[in-house]
């Protein structure tokens, strides 16, 4: 299985970006699927997932209502709309999968994010 992020780059504050995440799996909707994010010096924190059943979704109270976390299953690809960004979003984004039956997580290598004051 692997996860291949993109979309990251450099923007101002209050611009956009949409991260993706390609999954090469046979099972994809078996997949929980999450994005987190590291900052230099910081520990990597929770920012969003997606369940694999309904499409239910859970957020992290610092990107509530200005992130959206959605999926298309007939692309393999889960993605990240930030909306409204600030230079604290500032960090590399990683994805992160889950296998339903076995509990095994998959991470990406990350796409970089920066947000100009």
């Amino acid at each position: 299985v692997q996860l291949v992020e993109s979309g990251g780059g450099l923007v101002q504050a209050g611009d956009s970006l949409r991260l993706s995440c390609t999954i090469s799996a046979r099972d994809f909707r078996t997949y929980a699927v999450g994005w987190f994010r590291q900052a230099p010096g910081k520990d990597r924190e929770f920012v969003a997932a997606i369940s694999y059943s309904d499409g239910s979704t859970n957020y992290a109270d610092f990107v509530k209502g200005r992130f959206t976390i959605s999926k298309d299953n007939a692309k393999n690809t889960v993605y990240l709309q930030m909306n409204s960004l600030k230079p604290e979003d500032t960090a590399v984004y990683y994805c992160n999968a889950l296998q339903r039956f076995t509990a095994l997580p998959y991470w990406g290598k990350g796409t970089q994010v920066t947000v100009s004051s």
